[in-house]
């Protein structure tokens, strides 16, 4: 995955975003298009939800604090 440092400055009162880039299989694509469609959501959304979920398994501990 590349990451990319976001250009500019954030909005009033936004933390910074990172972009990050990483390719996925057609099938995994797919998929996440569907459920970001049945969510009336972005695809972004459903992955940046998704890594918060996953972190917040792996370290408890670290839940939350973004």
């Amino acid at each position: 995955m590349a990451i990319k440092r976001r250009v500019g400055r954030p909005r009033s009162g936004e933390a910074r975003s990172v972009r990050v880039t990483a390719s996925l299989s057609p099938d995994v694509y797919r998929t996440l298009e569907a459920l970001a469609k049945q969510k009336r959501v972005s695809v972004a959304w459903i992955v940046r939800a998704a890594a918060e979920q996953y972190i917040a398994a792996q370290w408890p501990l670290f839940a939350g604090q973004q």
